[in-house]
C-alpha cells in the first residue's frame, strides 16, 4: 500500500511527510479552535504553554531511540541475511 511513497525521490517523500504532518497540525489546530468556546475554553488554558518543551524533548527522545532500535535491529536482520555477514 506505501510502495508509492517509499518508491518516492528523498525529497519528494520528504515534502509528502512533511504536507501530511502539516495538515494533521492543522486539523487538530481547528478541532480544538472550534470546541475551545465557553466553559471548555478555561480548561484548554489550564494547560499551561511551558508543559510544551518538555514534552516535545521527551517525544524527540522517544523517537530517537526508537529509530536507533529499528537501525540496530535492520543492522542485525541485514547481517544475518547477507552471504559472509
Amino acid at each position: 500500500m506505501s510502495d508509492w511513497l517509499h518508491n518516492l525521490p528523498v525529497l519528494l517523500m520528504a515534502l509528502v511527510v512533511f504536507g501530511l504532518t502539516y495538515l494533521v497540525a492543522a486539523a487538530i489546530h481547528a478541532v480544538v479552535a472550534v470546541l475551545a468556546v465557553g466553559e471548555r475554553a478555561r480548561s484548554f488554558k489550564a494547560v499551561s504553554p511551558g508543559m510544551l518543551p518538555p514534552l516535545g524533548i521527551i517525544f524527540g527522545l522517544f523517537v530517537a531511540f526508537t529509530a536507533a532500535q529499528v537501525w540496530n535491529d535492520s543492522e542485525r536482520a541485514n547481517g544475518a541475511v547477507k552471504p559472509g555477514g
